[in-house]
């Protein structure tokens, strides 16, 4: 599975310091009923109500907040390594309050980034203005929070930087689909995955979306919140829904922007993800072709036969970097991929291909590099490891054969110029050493209060469809459509979809389910 970053969703503000716009509602229609859950007081003390006793000496910690970054509060919560036997290890839980600026916090606002391991602590002290709107801001103590193996709570570990370069940018022997090309694939799979085991005392088969959402409960009870106010973005929406499914009596406000279906395969996700580049690369070229800048030609067929050249001929003789690097297919397509996040980005996009068409890789190198987090030859977190822990302990592998070959066939209709470089041929989680505990099954959150679903219409990372079919399978699911490009769509200057949003998380006014803002 492509990760879906939320720091992907700020590209631009690290190139070139992207500030969000605010726009007046236009048009948009709401419903007060159902009525969102009712905001009770956050308690000073610790929320206990329902707790089993076991888990009791975790709920009632009391947090040791300390000032940190000058603006915020930062503490360390524990929790039970493995949740089903609470008696053994502890894990450390990293958290970042931005207290609420307007006087006394209506509650917390728990804010995920998404991922799978993306560091809601690093949003908040970076970006809390993209994160959240003003107004949410005022009323709210925004929590971010670095879940299990991520970041700065008990993490993952895999690799040093020279060997995370090695595993991302390295370009395989002989050519792509050979058996050498396959067999270098499968010994660098094992190398990282090996190195994860060696690595992370013990912790990568508790790394799952089912145990997160359990620690986002007792985050919520430490808090002193009787139910969960949460605002997820992309994975994030998934680890949300867990979290509704496994405990729909304490769900308050959720937003769930830039939804994952939870029901689909890995090969499903693939292909759908797939479609989804090729459909937001098209828009691209669209819009570059009507710009004088633009390094291609004609039609946006045209136009994307020649993006397919480009990238062929990379693959068989990549563009050696200013820094020794060599860019080959792969490595482009990362490029590609980072830059179709947001619209705000395409003409950093523009800038790389035609620097990559004079032989320059060092802009599509960049880009590349933003995706994983990779800073001037280091790596500034452990997202990338994080990413594949979580996905080869939520993901079941195994697919057939056939089942493999049609995936790649749909790949091919759907999306001929990326085609060639999405599917590898080795996945990494059949290196892992541990055997996946997730399912891939719809979540319905019976009983939960009304959850407020968020798709965009040309979305490539988690594709318009899957916002329409978790917004159809949670019980009290409602959609919001943003038409429109990019990956999420609340605080993206859209002032239909930031208006319901915050109605609905400042007042519980629930939006006309099916609501569309153009």
């Amino acid at each position: 599975m492509k990760r879906s970053p939320h720091r992907a969703r700020r590209v631009v503000a690290v190139i070139a310091g992207l500030a969000a716009a605010s726009l007046a509602l236009s048009g948009c229609l709401y419903s007060l009923i159902p009525e969102a859950a009712p905001l009770p007081t956050t308690s000073a003390a610790p929320d206990t109500s329902g707790v089993p006793a076991e888990l009791l000496p975790y709920y009632e910690q009391a947090i040791d907040w300390s000032s940190c970054n000058e603006t915020f509060e930062c503490a360390m919560v524990r929790a039970p390594l493995d949740w089903s036997d609470p008696t053994g290890r502890d894990i450390e839980l990293s958290i970042i309050r931005s207290r609420a600026e307007a006087g006394p916090a209506m509650g917390s606002l728990l804010v995920n980034p998404g991922g799978p391991g993306a560091s809601g602590v690093a949003l908040i002290r970076d970006s809390v203005g993209f994160a959240v709107g003003d107004a949410v801001r005022a009323s709210y103590d925004v929590v971010g929070f670095d879940p299990r193996g991520v970041g700065g709570s008990t993490a993952v570990t895999c690799l040093d930087a020279a060997g995370m370069d090695s595993y991302l940018y390295d370009i395989p022997s002989g050519t792509r689909g050979s058996d050498a090309w396959i067999d270098d694939l499968v010994d660098a799979n094992r190398r990282f995955a090996d190195a994860c085991e060696a690595n992370s005392d013990g912790i990568l088969p508790f790394l799952t979306t089912q145990n997160a959402a359990r620690d986002m409960d007792l985050l919520r009870g430490v808090l002193g919140d009787p139910r969960l106010n949460y605002l997820g973005y992309s994975y994030g929406t998934f680890l949300g829904a867990t979290y509704a499914e496994l405990f729909p009596e304490r769900v308050g406000r959720l937003v769930l922007d830039g939804a994952v279906d939870p029901s689909v395969s890995i090969l499903d996700v693939e292909v759908t993800q797939a479609a989804g580049f090729e459909s937001a690369l098209r828009a691209y070229m669209a819009d570059c072709l009507a710009k004088d800048d633009c390094p291609f030609r004609g039609t946006v067929d045209d136009a994307m036969a020649d993006l397919g050249t480009l990238l062929a001929s990379v693959d068989l003789d990549p563009l050696r970097a200013s820094d020794g690097r060599k860019l080959g297919a792969d490595s482009l397509k990362m490029a590609i991929i980072a830059a179709l996040y947001s619209q705000d980005s395409w003409e950093y996009l523009t800038i790389a291909l035609t620097d990559a068409l004079a032989g320059n890789p060092d802009v599509a190198f960049y880009l590349a590099d933003f995706y994983y987090n990779r800073e001037r030859g280091a790596y500034a977190d452990n997202s990338t490891e994080a990413f594949v822990a979580y996905n080869c302990m939520d993901f079941p592998v195994g697919a057939s054969g056939e089942e493999r070959a049609a995936a790649e066939a749909a790949i091919a209709e759907k999306a001929p110029t990326i085609a060639p470089y999405w599917l590898s041929g080795a996945n990494v989680c059949a290196e892992w050493p541990h055997q996946a505990t997730g399912v891939r099954e719809k979540i319905t959150a019976d009983g939960a209060a009304p959850i407020v679903v968020v798709g965009t219409t040309n979305d490539p990372a988690t594709p318009y469809a899957w916002a329409v079919a978790l917004a159809d399978q949670l019980s009290s699911g409602t959609l919001i459509t943003r038409v429109g490009e990019g990956h999420t769509g609340y605080n993206k200057g859209n002032g239909c979809v930031d208006t319901a949003v915050e109605a609905y998380l400042l007042d519980g006014t629930v939006p006309q389910d099916g609501l569309r803002c153009e």
